[in-house]
């Protein structure tokens, strides 16, 4: 069985793609550019042999070689970010706790801002994320003063 014929032109000069290799940072980028090496230099004929160098599916190096097709050595470079859920407390309802927080009385517990933002915004957050927003996004701390031990003499 034959799949589709392995054609690729690498447009990019093979010192300018062993430059690029020397200054690359990340694993990925330098793996990348060591197969266009090769295939500069033509050592390699075709994926599986690109595949079994490289340690990777064949599947990867198809994708590979699609985005250097459609993009050039940029987009083939080019690490992608999965997208993530989007926040939790956000817009209106973040600027109504920064002000919250902001005055002097604050919240007695974390639990208690929850109970605030299910009340007042109608937003139902989990605990810990909560906690992560407060704490270290909006870099704030329940204004409780609490009490202290009392001091021996």
């Amino acid at each position: 069985m034959t799949g589709r014929p392995f054609q690729v032109t690498v447009t990019e000069s093979l010192e300018q793609l062993e430059k690029s290799l020397h200054h690359a940072r990340s694993v990925s980028q330098k793996e990348r550019l060591q197969m266009l090496v090769w295939l500069k230099q033509g050592e390699v004929s075709n994926r599986s042999e690109l595949a079994e160098r490289c340690n990777r599916d064949k599947a990867t190096i198809t994708r590979w070689m699609s985005r250097y097709r459609q993009g050039g050595l940029s987009a083939l470079l080019t690490k992608g970010t999965a997208p993530g859920a989007a926040r939790k407390i956000q817009g209106e309802a973040l600027e109504k706790l920064k002000a919250r927080l902001a005055q002097p009385e604050g919240f007695h517990s974390y639990i208690e801002i929850q109970q605030w933002l299910q009340q007042s915004c109608q937003l139902t957050v989990e605990y810990g994320t909560l906690y992560r927003v407060v704490r270290y996004e909006l870099k704030a701390k329940l204004k409780v003063p609490r009490p202290r031990a009392l001091q021996q003499d």
